[in-house]
């Protein structure tokens, strides 16, 4: 059976599902989990930047549409991050060894590159119904994690 299961969470507030699958895999095979978050400007909730309106309409300046961008951004990996810990405390809360991990940049090749340097021989992670414009522009990441990582993939559907 499996020894090594590679969570891949994507928005985490969403991945409960998929965490669950796999703390239930993992306990039943007596697996390893590693528990992976990617942050990228991809993901639903990165803060974008752009021309921020202050108080009164006011156009901020450059100066500080960019420092509100990077205390967003902080914010935002910050809070999933505390996400993340709470899986990690949540598996080995169940007697399941664990550990986590959180990277910045382009999910799809982060998770092939983490699943291979770890020696993963399962990865979980989830996928969307719906295909969009970005999926179109950028690919779908549980497309490609399928059809380019050395391990099994199993890929769960997202639950609204």
């Amino acid at each position: 059976m499996f020894k090594k299961i590679l969570v891949a969470m994507d928005s985490l507030e969403t991945s409960n599902h998929i965490l669950a699958a796999a703390l239930f895999m993992a306990k039943t095979s007596n697996a390893e989990l590693m528990l992976l978050h990617v942050v990228s400007p991809y993901e639903e909730g990165y803060p974008n930047i752009s021309i921020q309106v202050g108080k009164n309409s006011q156009i901020l300046t450059h100066k500080d549409s960019i420092s509100n961008y990077f205390k967003q951004r902080e914010k935002f990996e910050s809070q999933s991050l505390e996400l993340l810990r709470s899986h990690l405390v949540q598996a080995i809360a169940m007697g399941i060894k664990a550990e986590m991990t959180q990277n910045f940049g382009d999910p799809k090749w982060n998770i092939c590159d983490l699943a291979r340097t770890w020696g993963a021989d399962l990865i979980v992670m989830g996928r969307r119904a719906s295909y969009d414009i970005k999926d179109a522009i950028h690919g779908s990441v549980s497309n490609y994690v399928l059809h380019n990582s050395h391990c099994a993939v199993l890929t769960l559907q997202h639950q609204n």
